[in-house]
Protein backbone atom coordinates (compact mmCIF):
# COMPACT_ATOMS: atom_id res chain seq x y z
CA UNK A 1 0.00 0.00 0.00
CA UNK A 2 0.75 3.64 -0.71
CA UNK A 3 2.50 5.53 1.88
CA UNK A 4 0.07 7.98 3.48
CA UNK A 5 -2.93 5.79 2.07
CA UNK A 6 -5.51 4.68 4.53
CA UNK A 7 -6.81 1.59 4.07
CA UNK A 8 -10.38 0.40 3.11
CA UNK A 9 -12.88 -0.97 5.50
CA UNK A 10 -15.49 -3.78 4.56
CA UNK A 11 -18.71 -4.05 6.78
CA UNK A 12 -19.86 -7.19 5.87
CA UNK A 13 -24.21 -8.02 5.91
CA UNK A 14 -25.04 -11.65 6.55
CA UNK A 15 -28.40 -12.70 7.05
CA UNK A 16 -30.94 -15.28 5.78
CA UNK A 17 -32.06 -14.95 2.29
CA UNK A 18 -34.58 -11.86 2.01
CA UNK A 19 -33.43 -10.87 5.15
CA UNK A 20 -33.04 -7.64 4.10
CA UNK A 21 -29.22 -7.29 3.89
CA UNK A 22 -29.30 -5.36 -0.10
CA UNK A 23 -31.98 -3.28 0.94
CA UNK A 24 -29.90 -2.39 4.10
CA UNK A 25 -27.05 -1.91 2.51
CA UNK A 26 -28.18 0.78 -0.02
CA UNK A 27 -29.51 2.56 2.86
CA UNK A 28 -26.33 2.46 4.83
CA UNK A 29 -24.11 3.36 2.11
CA UNK A 30 -26.74 6.20 1.78
CA UNK A 31 -25.57 7.17 5.37
CA UNK A 32 -22.15 6.94 4.92
CA UNK A 33 -22.04 9.26 1.64
CA UNK A 34 -23.74 11.62 4.12
CA UNK A 35 -20.40 11.36 5.78
CA UNK A 36 -18.15 12.05 3.16
CA UNK A 37 -17.49 8.37 3.41
CA UNK A 38 -17.40 6.84 -0.66
CA UNK A 39 -18.12 3.06 -0.41
CA UNK A 40 -18.14 0.49 -2.87
CA UNK A 41 -21.28 -2.50 -3.00
CA UNK A 42 -20.28 -5.76 -3.22
CA UNK A 43 -24.36 -7.73 -3.77
CA UNK A 44 -23.89 -11.20 -3.78
CA UNK A 45 -26.95 -11.82 -6.22
CA UNK A 46 -25.35 -9.53 -8.53
CA UNK A 47 -21.69 -10.95 -8.67
CA UNK A 48 -23.38 -14.54 -8.83
CA UNK A 49 -25.09 -13.46 -11.62
CA UNK A 50 -21.72 -12.10 -13.27
CA UNK A 51 -19.24 -14.85 -12.33
CA UNK A 52 -22.04 -18.37 -12.20
CA UNK A 53 -24.89 -17.33 -14.65
CA UNK A 54 -26.03 -20.22 -14.18
CA UNK A 55 -25.35 -21.06 -10.55
CA UNK A 56 -25.67 -24.67 -9.13
CA UNK A 57 -25.19 -23.52 -5.10
CA UNK A 58 -23.13 -26.47 -4.60
CA UNK A 59 -21.14 -26.67 -1.65
CA UNK A 60 -18.20 -26.18 -3.82
CA UNK A 61 -19.66 -23.56 -5.81
CA UNK A 62 -20.21 -21.52 -2.69
CA UNK A 63 -16.92 -22.20 -1.16
CA UNK A 64 -15.43 -20.90 -4.61
CA UNK A 65 -18.06 -17.87 -4.36
CA UNK A 66 -17.19 -16.75 -0.88
CA UNK A 67 -13.16 -17.31 -1.67
CA UNK A 68 -13.95 -14.93 -4.64
CA UNK A 69 -16.04 -12.51 -2.19
CA UNK A 70 -13.43 -12.18 0.14
CA UNK A 71 -10.86 -11.65 -2.64
CA UNK A 72 -12.45 -9.11 -4.09
CA UNK A 73 -13.58 -7.34 -0.71
CA UNK A 74 -9.68 -7.60 0.47
CA UNK A 75 -8.26 -6.04 -2.79
CA UNK A 76 -10.52 -3.03 -2.25
CA UNK A 77 -9.89 -2.32 1.46
CA UNK A 78 -5.78 -2.99 0.47
CA UNK A 79 -6.15 -0.12 -2.15
CA UNK A 80 -8.36 2.16 0.04
CA UNK A 81 -11.73 1.75 -1.05
CA UNK A 82 -14.35 1.09 1.50
CA UNK A 83 -16.75 -2.10 0.80
CA UNK A 84 -20.55 -3.33 1.72
CA UNK A 85 -20.66 -6.50 1.23
CA UNK A 86 -24.35 -7.95 1.22
CA UNK A 87 -23.95 -11.74 1.19
CA UNK A 88 -25.96 -15.01 3.01
CA UNK A 89 -22.33 -16.33 3.76
CA UNK A 90 -23.81 -19.29 5.40
CA UNK A 91 -21.21 -20.38 7.53
CA UNK A 92 -18.80 -18.51 10.06
CA UNK A 93 -15.90 -19.57 8.00
CA UNK A 94 -16.34 -17.59 5.11
CA UNK A 95 -16.49 -14.69 7.11
CA UNK A 96 -14.13 -15.42 9.17
CA UNK A 97 -11.64 -15.67 6.36
CA UNK A 98 -12.66 -12.00 5.37
CA UNK A 99 -11.79 -11.26 8.97
CA UNK A 100 -8.71 -12.58 8.43
CA UNK A 101 -7.88 -11.26 5.49
CA UNK A 102 -9.26 -7.79 5.91
CA UNK A 103 -7.71 -5.29 8.96
CA UNK A 104 -10.90 -3.20 8.74
CA UNK A 105 -13.83 -5.67 9.07
CA UNK A 106 -17.14 -5.81 10.29
CA UNK A 107 -20.03 -8.12 10.77
CA UNK A 108 -23.35 -7.03 10.87
CA UNK A 109 -26.06 -9.73 11.86
CA UNK A 110 -29.23 -8.99 9.70
CA UNK A 111 -31.73 -10.87 11.84
CA UNK A 112 -34.75 -11.50 10.63
CA UNK A 113 -38.14 -14.25 11.14
CA UNK A 114 -37.81 -16.92 8.79
CA UNK A 115 -41.69 -16.32 8.22
CA UNK A 116 -40.88 -12.70 7.10
CA UNK A 117 -38.12 -13.84 5.11
CA UNK A 118 -40.62 -16.03 3.67
CA UNK A 119 -42.88 -12.96 2.96
CA UNK A 120 -40.29 -10.97 1.74
CA UNK A 121 -39.11 -13.29 -0.87
CA UNK A 122 -39.68 -11.57 -4.29
CA UNK A 123 -37.44 -14.07 -5.96
CA UNK A 124 -39.58 -17.02 -4.87
CA UNK A 125 -36.48 -18.89 -3.40
CA UNK A 126 -38.30 -20.22 -0.17
CA UNK A 127 -41.22 -21.30 -2.64
CA UNK A 128 -38.56 -23.48 -4.60
CA UNK A 129 -37.01 -24.77 -1.52
CA UNK A 130 -40.60 -26.09 -0.39
CA UNK A 131 -41.44 -27.92 -3.80
CA UNK A 132 -37.57 -29.21 -4.01
CA UNK A 133 -36.13 -27.17 -6.62
CA UNK A 134 -33.78 -25.79 -4.37
CA UNK A 135 -31.70 -28.42 -2.17
CA UNK A 136 -29.48 -25.76 -0.78
CA UNK A 137 -30.95 -22.89 0.14
CA UNK A 138 -29.59 -21.46 3.39
CA UNK A 139 -32.05 -21.80 6.21
CA UNK A 140 -33.82 -24.81 4.39
CA UNK A 141 -31.87 -27.58 3.37
CA UNK A 142 -28.84 -25.76 3.79
CA UNK A 143 -27.80 -24.85 7.81
CA UNK A 144 -27.50 -20.91 8.17
CA UNK A 145 -24.45 -19.91 10.97
CA UNK A 146 -25.55 -17.11 12.47
CA UNK A 147 -22.59 -14.83 13.50
CA UNK A 148 -21.56 -15.60 17.04
CA UNK A 149 -20.28 -11.64 17.78
CA UNK A 150 -20.82 -9.34 15.13
CA UNK A 151 -19.23 -5.69 15.88
CA UNK A 152 -23.83 -5.15 15.11
CA UNK A 153 -26.98 -6.68 14.51
CA UNK A 154 -30.29 -5.29 13.90
CA UNK A 155 -33.60 -7.08 13.98
CA UNK A 156 -35.39 -5.74 10.49
CA UNK A 157 -38.42 -7.23 11.37
CA UNK A 158 -38.31 -4.46 14.41
CA UNK A 159 -36.47 -1.56 12.42
CA UNK A 160 -37.28 -0.32 9.08
CA UNK A 161 -33.97 -0.16 6.21
CA UNK A 162 -33.27 3.78 7.57
CA UNK A 163 -33.95 2.55 11.54
CA UNK A 164 -31.61 -0.16 10.97
CA UNK A 165 -28.85 1.62 8.86
CA UNK A 166 -29.04 4.31 11.71
CA UNK A 167 -28.77 1.44 14.74
CA UNK A 168 -25.69 -0.21 12.29
CA UNK A 169 -23.79 2.96 12.49
CA UNK A 170 -24.52 3.70 16.32
CA UNK A 171 -23.40 0.37 17.40
CA UNK A 172 -20.33 1.01 15.03
CA UNK A 173 -19.70 4.05 15.82
CA UNK A 174 -19.68 2.99 19.15
CA UNK A 175 -17.10 0.39 18.73
CA UNK A 176 -14.76 3.13 17.44
CA UNK A 177 -14.94 1.04 13.88
CA UNK A 178 -15.00 4.37 11.33
CA UNK A 179 -12.29 6.05 13.25
CA UNK A 180 -8.34 6.60 11.68
CA UNK A 181 -6.35 4.05 13.02
CA UNK A 182 -3.45 6.61 12.48
CA UNK A 183 -4.79 8.66 14.47
CA UNK A 184 -3.44 6.73 17.98
CA UNK A 185 -0.12 6.41 16.51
Amino acid sequence: MPTGMQRGFAVWLTGLPSSGKTTLAYALRDRLLERGLSVQMLDSDELRGRLTPHPTYSPEERDWFYDVLVFLAGMLTDNGVNVLLAATASKQSYRAAARNRIQRFAEVYVECSLDVCRERDRKGLWDQADRGMITALPGHGTPYEPPESPEAHVDTVMLAPEAAAQEILRQLDEEGFFSDPSEGI
